[in-house]
Protein backbone atom coordinates (compact mmCIF):
# COMPACT_ATOMS: atom_id res chain seq x y z
CA UNK A 1 0.00 0.00 0.00
CA UNK A 2 0.72 3.48 -0.54
CA UNK A 3 2.36 5.31 2.77
CA UNK A 4 3.88 8.82 3.52
CA UNK A 5 7.65 9.77 4.56
CA UNK A 6 6.50 12.94 7.14
CA UNK A 7 8.24 15.03 9.66
CA UNK A 8 6.99 17.80 12.98
CA UNK A 9 9.60 19.66 13.46
CA UNK A 10 12.18 16.62 12.50
CA UNK A 11 10.58 14.39 14.33
CA UNK A 12 9.87 11.58 11.56
CA UNK A 13 7.08 9.44 10.82
CA UNK A 14 5.63 6.92 8.64
CA UNK A 15 2.09 7.64 7.72
CA UNK A 16 0.10 4.48 6.27
CA UNK A 17 -3.91 5.01 5.71
CA UNK A 18 -5.84 1.66 6.78
CA UNK A 19 -9.14 2.40 6.99
CA UNK A 20 -10.61 1.14 4.39
CA UNK A 21 -9.39 -2.19 6.21
CA UNK A 22 -12.51 -4.09 8.31
CA UNK A 23 -9.97 -5.31 11.14
CA UNK A 24 -6.90 -3.78 12.99
CA UNK A 25 -3.89 -3.76 12.07
CA UNK A 26 -1.07 -6.87 13.52
CA UNK A 27 2.78 -6.10 12.52
CA UNK A 28 5.38 -7.86 13.40
CA UNK A 29 8.38 -6.30 15.80
CA UNK A 30 10.61 -7.70 13.58
CA UNK A 31 9.29 -6.66 10.75
CA UNK A 32 9.11 -2.55 12.28
CA UNK A 33 12.74 -3.08 12.76
CA UNK A 34 13.27 -4.18 9.03
CA UNK A 35 11.72 -0.92 7.84
CA UNK A 36 13.50 0.98 10.30
CA UNK A 37 16.65 0.41 8.52
CA UNK A 38 15.53 1.51 5.77
CA UNK A 39 13.58 4.66 6.23
CA UNK A 40 14.53 6.83 9.05
CA UNK A 41 11.29 7.27 11.23
CA UNK A 42 11.11 7.25 14.63
CA UNK A 43 7.40 5.91 14.76
CA UNK A 44 4.92 4.14 12.76
CA UNK A 45 1.52 5.48 12.30
CA UNK A 46 -1.34 3.48 10.74
CA UNK A 47 -5.15 4.83 10.17
CA UNK A 48 -8.10 2.93 11.16
CA UNK A 49 -12.01 2.87 11.19
CA UNK A 50 -13.17 4.65 14.31
CA UNK A 51 -16.97 4.75 15.67
CA UNK A 52 -16.45 8.18 17.39
CA UNK A 53 -13.92 9.89 15.82
CA UNK A 54 -12.25 10.75 11.90
CA UNK A 55 -9.55 7.80 12.68
CA UNK A 56 -8.04 5.86 15.41
CA UNK A 57 -4.02 5.93 15.25
CA UNK A 58 -2.09 3.10 15.96
CA UNK A 59 1.55 4.18 16.94
CA UNK A 60 4.75 2.22 17.06
CA UNK A 61 8.24 2.70 17.92
CA UNK A 62 10.68 2.10 15.27
CA UNK A 63 11.88 -0.77 17.71
CA UNK A 64 8.62 -2.46 17.12
CA UNK A 65 6.53 -1.66 20.21
CA UNK A 66 3.15 -0.45 19.99
CA UNK A 67 2.60 2.76 22.49
CA UNK A 68 -0.76 5.10 23.23
CA UNK A 69 0.27 8.51 22.65
CA UNK A 70 2.51 10.86 19.84
CA UNK A 71 1.87 13.99 20.12
CA UNK A 72 3.89 15.29 16.82
CA UNK A 73 2.31 12.52 14.97
CA UNK A 74 -0.83 13.32 15.88
CA UNK A 75 -0.48 16.72 14.54
CA UNK A 76 1.30 14.99 11.13
CA UNK A 77 -1.80 12.65 10.33
CA UNK A 78 -4.50 15.14 11.14
CA UNK A 79 -2.29 17.81 8.77
CA UNK A 80 -2.15 14.71 5.93
CA UNK A 81 -6.08 14.61 6.60
CA UNK A 82 -6.49 18.33 6.65
CA UNK A 83 -4.79 18.36 2.97
CA UNK A 84 -6.74 15.57 1.63
CA UNK A 85 -10.41 17.50 2.51
CA UNK A 86 -11.55 16.53 5.75
CA UNK A 87 -11.56 20.15 7.02
CA UNK A 88 -9.43 22.21 9.29
CA UNK A 89 -10.02 20.01 12.52
CA UNK A 90 -9.75 16.34 13.36
CA UNK A 91 -10.76 14.20 16.07
CA UNK A 92 -8.06 11.25 15.86
CA UNK A 93 -8.84 8.56 18.68
CA UNK A 94 -5.70 6.56 20.19
CA UNK A 95 -4.87 4.26 22.72
CA UNK A 96 -4.72 7.26 25.26
CA UNK A 97 -7.45 9.05 24.15
CA UNK A 98 -9.55 11.23 21.94
CA UNK A 99 -7.16 14.14 20.49
CA UNK A 100 -8.74 17.30 18.68
CA UNK A 101 -6.00 19.17 15.97
CA UNK A 102 -6.74 22.33 14.25
CA UNK A 103 -5.14 23.96 11.57
CA UNK A 104 -3.45 27.59 12.54
CA UNK A 105 -3.50 30.65 10.85
CA UNK A 106 0.07 29.90 10.63
CA UNK A 107 -0.40 26.95 8.62
CA UNK A 108 1.01 25.30 11.48
CA UNK A 109 -1.50 22.25 13.10
CA UNK A 110 -2.40 22.32 16.97
CA UNK A 111 -3.51 19.16 18.58
CA UNK A 112 -5.31 19.34 22.06
CA UNK A 113 -3.46 17.02 23.96
CA UNK A 114 -5.67 16.94 26.94
CA UNK A 115 -4.56 17.28 30.83
CA UNK A 116 -1.26 16.19 31.86
CA UNK A 117 -1.38 12.82 34.31
CA UNK A 118 0.95 13.66 37.38
CA UNK A 119 0.06 10.80 40.36
CA UNK A 120 3.34 8.69 40.49
CA UNK A 121 1.08 5.80 40.24
CA UNK A 122 -0.11 7.19 36.17
CA UNK A 123 3.82 7.91 34.81
CA UNK A 124 3.78 4.56 36.43
CA UNK A 125 6.41 4.88 39.01
CA UNK A 126 7.80 1.86 40.96
CA UNK A 127 7.20 3.49 44.15
CA UNK A 128 5.26 6.72 45.27
CA UNK A 129 7.62 10.08 45.14
CA UNK A 130 6.76 13.48 44.78
CA UNK A 131 6.32 13.90 40.72
CA UNK A 132 7.35 17.48 41.20
CA UNK A 133 11.22 16.47 41.71
CA UNK A 134 12.11 12.50 41.71
CA UNK A 135 14.24 11.14 44.60
CA UNK A 136 16.10 9.79 41.65
CA UNK A 137 19.49 10.57 39.69
CA UNK A 138 21.75 8.45 37.31
CA UNK A 139 25.49 8.67 36.70
CA UNK A 140 27.28 8.23 33.36
CA UNK A 141 31.25 8.89 33.31
CA UNK A 142 31.05 11.42 36.13
CA UNK A 143 28.03 12.86 34.79
CA UNK A 144 25.20 13.06 37.05
CA UNK A 145 21.62 14.01 36.60
CA UNK A 146 19.36 14.15 39.16
CA UNK A 147 15.66 14.97 40.60
CA UNK A 148 13.42 15.19 37.47
CA UNK A 149 10.53 15.87 37.00
CA UNK A 150 7.86 13.40 35.80
CA UNK A 151 4.87 13.78 33.77
CA UNK A 152 2.68 11.19 31.88
CA UNK A 153 1.54 12.83 28.45
CA UNK A 154 -0.51 9.23 27.13
CA UNK A 155 3.46 8.30 27.55
CA UNK A 156 5.38 8.60 30.56
CA UNK A 157 8.64 11.42 30.61
CA UNK A 158 11.14 11.71 32.97
CA UNK A 159 12.44 15.67 32.42
CA UNK A 160 16.20 16.64 33.64
CA UNK A 161 16.74 20.18 34.14
CA UNK A 162 20.27 21.37 32.91
CA UNK A 163 22.40 23.99 32.76
CA UNK A 164 24.41 23.20 28.93
CA UNK A 165 22.18 20.42 27.38
CA UNK A 166 24.99 20.58 24.50
CA UNK A 167 27.36 19.89 26.70
CA UNK A 168 25.59 16.10 27.99
CA UNK A 169 26.26 12.93 26.70
CA UNK A 170 22.19 12.79 26.04
CA UNK A 171 22.13 9.36 24.35
CA UNK A 172 24.22 7.48 26.95
CA UNK A 173 22.24 9.04 29.84
CA UNK A 174 19.01 8.92 28.26
CA UNK A 175 19.62 4.93 27.41
CA UNK A 176 20.44 4.46 31.45
CA UNK A 177 17.26 6.25 32.63
CA UNK A 178 14.56 4.61 30.17
CA UNK A 179 15.71 1.20 31.33
CA UNK A 180 16.11 1.84 35.71
CA UNK A 181 13.59 -0.46 37.40
CA UNK A 182 11.90 2.75 38.86
CA UNK A 183 10.58 3.28 35.66
CA UNK A 184 8.81 -0.58 35.14
CA UNK A 185 7.11 0.89 31.59
CA UNK A 186 10.78 2.96 31.00
CA UNK A 187 10.29 5.85 30.11
CA UNK A 188 11.23 9.21 27.75
CA UNK A 189 14.12 10.99 29.11
CA UNK A 190 14.02 14.62 28.59
CA UNK A 191 16.71 17.10 29.15
CA UNK A 192 15.89 20.66 29.49
CA UNK A 193 17.43 23.74 29.42
CA UNK A 194 15.56 27.02 30.73
CA UNK A 195 16.92 29.84 28.44
CA UNK A 196 14.01 32.18 29.51
CA UNK A 197 10.92 31.15 31.37
CA UNK A 198 9.25 31.37 28.07
CA UNK A 199 11.90 29.68 25.69
CA UNK A 200 13.19 26.15 26.45
CA UNK A 201 16.17 24.23 25.10
CA UNK A 202 15.20 20.43 24.74
CA UNK A 203 16.69 17.11 23.80
CA UNK A 204 14.58 13.99 24.17
CA UNK A 205 15.74 10.52 24.68
CA UNK A 206 12.67 8.75 23.11
CA UNK A 207 11.96 4.93 24.93
CA UNK A 208 12.39 2.66 21.50
CA UNK A 209 13.35 5.60 19.30
CA UNK A 210 16.44 7.01 20.70
CA UNK A 211 17.75 10.30 20.21
CA UNK A 212 15.06 12.04 18.58
CA UNK A 213 15.11 15.79 16.44
CA UNK A 214 11.62 16.23 18.38
CA UNK A 215 9.52 14.65 20.31
CA UNK A 216 5.76 16.63 20.92
CA UNK A 217 4.47 14.59 24.15
CA UNK A 218 8.44 15.69 25.40
CA UNK A 219 7.79 19.00 24.55
CA UNK A 220 4.55 18.87 26.38
CA UNK A 221 6.12 17.00 29.48
CA UNK A 222 8.85 19.63 29.31
CA UNK A 223 7.12 22.60 29.65
CA UNK A 224 4.67 20.76 32.86
CA UNK A 225 7.48 20.21 34.78
CA UNK A 226 9.27 23.27 34.46
CA UNK A 227 6.42 25.51 35.76
CA UNK A 228 5.18 22.92 38.35
CA UNK A 229 9.29 24.02 39.64
CA UNK A 230 8.82 27.74 39.09
CA UNK A 231 11.01 27.30 35.82
CA UNK A 232 8.51 28.24 33.21
CA UNK A 233 5.34 30.30 32.88
CA UNK A 234 2.27 27.96 31.14
CA UNK A 235 3.78 29.31 27.89
CA UNK A 236 6.97 28.92 26.03
CA UNK A 237 8.54 27.90 22.61
CA UNK A 238 10.68 24.87 22.58
CA UNK A 239 13.47 24.67 20.52
CA UNK A 240 14.34 21.16 19.77
CA UNK A 241 17.26 19.95 17.47
CA UNK A 242 14.41 19.60 14.31
CA UNK A 243 12.88 22.58 14.76
CA UNK A 244 10.87 24.65 16.53
CA UNK A 245 7.42 24.01 19.04
CA UNK A 246 5.03 26.04 20.96
CA UNK A 247 3.60 25.13 23.94
CA UNK A 248 0.73 26.39 26.09
CA UNK A 249 -0.71 24.68 29.06
CA UNK A 250 -3.81 26.06 29.64
CA UNK A 251 -4.85 27.66 33.24
CA UNK A 252 -8.72 27.29 32.30
CA UNK A 253 -9.16 23.89 31.80
CA UNK A 254 -5.62 22.20 32.66
CA UNK A 255 -5.11 21.23 28.72
CA UNK A 256 -1.91 21.65 27.22
CA UNK A 257 -1.97 22.72 23.69
CA UNK A 258 1.13 21.63 21.07
CA UNK A 259 1.72 23.49 18.32
CA UNK A 260 4.53 23.08 15.13
CA UNK A 261 4.80 22.97 11.82
CA UNK A 262 4.63 19.38 8.93
CA UNK A 263 6.24 18.67 6.15
CA UNK A 264 5.64 15.95 3.57
CA UNK A 265 8.59 14.03 2.40
CA UNK A 266 7.32 11.78 -0.18
CA UNK A 267 5.51 8.79 -0.69
CA UNK A 268 6.97 5.25 -0.42
CA UNK A 269 5.64 1.62 -1.05
CA UNK A 270 5.04 -0.52 2.55
CA UNK A 271 3.62 -3.91 2.92
CA UNK A 272 1.18 -4.15 6.26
Amino acid sequence: MKARLINGAGNAFILADARDRPSPTRIDAARIRAWAQRWAFDQLLVLEKSGHADAFMRIWNSDGDEVGACGNGTRAAAWRMMENGAGDRIALDTAAGVLLASRTPGHEVSVDMGPPRLDWRDIPLAREMDTVSLDFYTEVDGVRIENPGAVNMGNPHAVFFVRDVESLPVERLGREVEYDPVFPERVNAGFAQILHPEHIRLRVWERGAGLTPACGTGACAALVAAHRRGLAGRRASITADGGELFVEWRESDGHVILTGPVEDQGEIELDL
